[in-house]
């Protein structure tokens, strides 16, 4: 294995987290650099946790014959919102990892099945957090495959700049493109789409706004069965903003690209960027709008400084 400088954590500290970009060309390239990293898993007593597409998941079988210490997992039971993929790796670790047993994922994501532009730079803004969700995890380690031969080079380039370590020839090395520090390089929010309407709400507005809201979410095709559920996150995403930004803030909605979207901005500031992203601890006082908010609606995009204030957007498709 070649010797690689350790990666840093945010902040600046070592991280014990081995998180490696795998650009591949072809099947071939995909089952030569994924079964490297099982057998090294193997040799070293690892468990391996496998998320990836169906049809790789198909080519990795054929090969393993059945391996008890290879776990394949289905990468679409967390839904289609990408904010939920740091609790849902959480628990595939915990699981196969029990007694402290170290634990290697492999992760691909189809990016080619990414709903909306905002859809892919939540899904790129995932694979950066991973290394902050596991940044002090021992046990850990994620190799990202990317089929560099027919996807954007342009996601290949960012996504460069996500993963500390980069996997080719079989060995992994430092990725001199990794960005790392603890600010990420959003995409700019696209600007709301007219007709919208635009509501600022205060204290005692809530059945206000989950009226309006279920309004315009039914006027523009939102399934009945997702109304409650928006009308929760709305919920909690308004009380947030009352309990935690001055008492009031601004609600829009709009449709745009068969998506319903609630847009809420205040003068708040979320400091954690893993906010939502985890799950509550059972005994947790607050903290968990945001959590619901992921859970509920089919994407949540969150942008938020200390000089400009908080704008989160929630998502709900509808049908085409």
């Amino acid at each position: 294995m070649t010797e690689t400088v350790p990666s840093k954590a945010p902040g600046g500290s070592e991280s014990r987290f081995r998180h490696e970009l795998y650009p591949y060309r072809g099947d071939a390239q995909f089952l030569s650099g994924t079964l490297g990293f099982i057998r090294e898993a193997l040799e070293g007593g690892e468990a391996v946790v496998v998320a990836v597409p169906s049809d790789k998941t198909s080519l990795l079988r054929a090969e393993l014959s059945d391996e008890p210490a290879v776990a394949f997992v289905d990468m679409t039971t967390a839904g289609p919102n990408p904010g939920r993929l740091v609790a849902a790796w959480s628990a595939w670790m915990k699981e196969r990892g029990q007694g402290d047993r170290p634990v290697r994922g492999i992760g691909e994501t189809a990016w080619r099945q990414a709903r909306s532009a905002a859809h892919l730079s939540e899904l790129r803004y995932h694979e950066w957090l991973l290394n902050r969700a596991f940044a002090h995890s021992p046990t850990w380690s994620m190799l990202c495959p990317y089929d560099a031969a027919d996807e954007d080079q342009d996601t290949l380039r960012s996504l460069s700049r996500c993963h500390p370590l980069i996997r080719r020839d079989g060995q992994y090395a430092t990725n001199e493109e990794y960005l790392g520090g603890n600010e990420y390089a959003f995409d700019a929010l696209s600007a709301p789409c007219d007709p919208f309407q635009e509501l600022s709400f205060t204290q005692g507005d809530l059945a206000a706004i989950r009226a309006k809201v279920s309004q315009c979410a039914s006027d523009a095709g939102v399934p009945e069965t997702k109304l409650p559920k928006l009308a929760v996150a709305v919920t909690e995403i308004a009380t947030n903003s009352i309990r935690h930004a001055g008492g009031h803030g601004t609600l829009r909605t709009w449709t745009q690209d068969a998506t319903f979207l609630c847009e809420f901005r205040d003068s708040g500031f979320i400091a954690d960027p893993m906010a939502g992203r985890s799950r509550p601890d059972t005994h947790q006082i607050g903290g968990r709008g945001l959590w619901l908010a992921h859970q509920l609606c089919d994407l949540v995009e969150i942008r938020s400084t200390r000089d400009q204030g908080t704008t989160v957007r929630l998502h709900m498709d509808v049908p085409r």
